[in-house]
């Protein structure tokens, strides 16, 4: 037996053979986008044809995706079959703004998300973190949990700690269904959408996403007001993301941000924001319940650095393997799956013309599982993380692209990074996950990708 064949090789759906014809293409949507890759695109950098949408580029070479993201950035805006999806919910916030409007709501919140600002939230991190293994221990050691749903709630805690830390006025796990039944809703794409109808027809994932918008909004309403009132009669008002967009103002304009943006950008980050690291710590548990040898070097890094003491922010640095894990889950599992851009002119991408109007397409998923880019693109390998020249320094930049890349990379990767390896280490040192027998596990694309149904496990607590 060679070292290949002891790999976990996590499971996916298996590549087609061949394109699918419009109807299968079509169904396939619907049911799990995953599945209509094929195998040409995980072998070849850059391919070109005509489909549903018209004209697609699809780009899997790091330096084309440089020149798309970077380079170029200013031809490419978010096409319009994004936008139709995730308008409805996330309104017109950061992650679905375009033009100036996007440029002044990124200069106005980058400073929130700067590394002092990022380090400044360490402790509720930690505080949440250890709320959810004393919640464990008092009733759940042996018991069967989902563990995505946990990972909500804990992410969740996060947020109310970080942006409104007056609290909710309502049930936080409420808020964690809505969340789930808002991408549930929304996750399988609309026919309307993909061959751009009107918005004014009917879509049957919008009326089923409306109760789940109507609670953010009621939620999110509730928080703006109650902390704007708190500002104008001049009482202290905690320093917390709630506040800080309240008062924030463009460096270059000093105009703040009106009551529909804060709103807008609050679902964001509860929504956009709190799925990608509660997904990228679901799947993490689940790589290393898979994986004993990961695990146990997880467990003695845990043990090494946090011993019997309470997890300190001096100590997250050392948490090398840790952040390892959690990269390498990112890799095999990213949050955003897939992002496309429509060219607003003519363009060149080597010797490929790209039409004006043309979508050009990166995957993610495609991405990091691509057979000229990565060495055992299928195998769970947390080692190609580990800092030095042999392993992420030899990554490139645009090969890896759990947060995107270039001027719209995610604001809040720092914050999501920094709160998944506080977690994760505090879930190892509590205990073991088993998954449940009988659960096969399989991942599905519902604007992020998400374990479909569910990850039950069975928690072991440690001593």
């Amino acid at each position: 037996m060679t070292a290949t064949d002891t790999l976990f090789r996590p499971p996916a759906p298996a590549p087609r053979r061949t394109a699918p014809d419009l109807f299968d293409f079509l169904a396939a949507l619907r049911a799990n986008p995953l599945t209509t890759w094929t195998e040409d695109h995980f072998e070849h950098p850059i391919l070109a044809g005509e489909g549903a949408l018209g004209r697609v580029t699809v780009v899997h070479d790091p330096a084309a995706i440089r020149h798309v993201l970077v380079d170029n950035a200013a031809n490419y805006r978010k096409d319009d079959l994004q936008r139709r999806v995730l308008a409805p919910g996330l309104g017109n916030g950061l992650l679905t703004a375009e033009s100036d409007e996007w440029r002044l709501q990124r200069r106005t919140l980058a400073p929130l998300f700067s590394p002092r600002r990022v380090a400044e939230f360490l402790p509720p991190m930690i505080e949440a973190a250890e709320r959810l293994v004393r919640r464990w221990r008092r009733r759940s050691d042996g018991r069967t949990l989902d563990v995505a749903l946990e990972m909500t709630r804990v992410t969740l805690d996060v947020l109310e700690r970080t942006i409104f830390t007056s609290g909710l006025k309502r049930d936080p796990d409420a808020l964690g269904r809505a969340i789930t039944r808002y991408f549930e809703a929304l996750g399988p794409l609309d026919p309307l959408d993909i061959f751009g109808m009107p918005d004014w027809l009917p879509r049957i994932g919008r009326i089923r996403a409306r109760p789940a918008l109507r609670f953010f909004e009621e939620v999110v309403g509730e928080l703006i007001e109650g902390r704007r009132d708190l500002l104008a009669r001049g009482d202290p008002a905690p320093s917390d993301i709630l506040t800080l967009l309240l008062q924030a103002a463009d460096p270059e304009t000093g105009r703040g941000l009106s009551d529909l943006e804060v709103r807008a950008n609050i679902v964001t980050f509860i929504g956009a924001g709190h799925e990608t690291t509660a997904n990228a710590l679901s799947w993490s548990i689940y790589l290393l319940s898979q994986d004993d040898s990961a695990r146990e070097r997880v467990e003695a890094e845990v043990e090494a650095v946090i011993g019997g003491s309470r997890l300190a922010p001096e100590m997250l640095p050392r948490l090398v393997f840790t952040k390892a894990v959690i990269e390498e889950a990112l890799r095999l599992y990213p949050p955003v799956p897939y992002m496309s851009r429509a060219a607003l002119a003519q363009d060149r991408i080597g010797n490929l013309k790209i039409p004006r109007n043309s979508i050009v397409t990166i995957a993610p998923y495609v991405l990091h599982r691509h057979r000229r880019l990565w060495h055992e693109p299928c195998a769970f390998m947390p080692d190609r993380f580990l800092p030095g020249p042999g392993a992420r320094e030899g990554i490139d930049r645009f090969a890896y692209l759990p947060f995107g890349a270039g001027p719209r990379v995610c604001i809040g990767s720092a914050f999501a990074l920094q709160e998944a390896v506080v977690v994760l280490a505090s879930v190892v040192k509590a205990g073991r996950f088993e998954l449940a027998r009988g659960h096969d596990v399989m991942p599905i694309h519902r604007v992020t990708l998400r374990p479909s149904g569910g990850l039950p496990m069975r928690l072991r607590l440690r001593r």
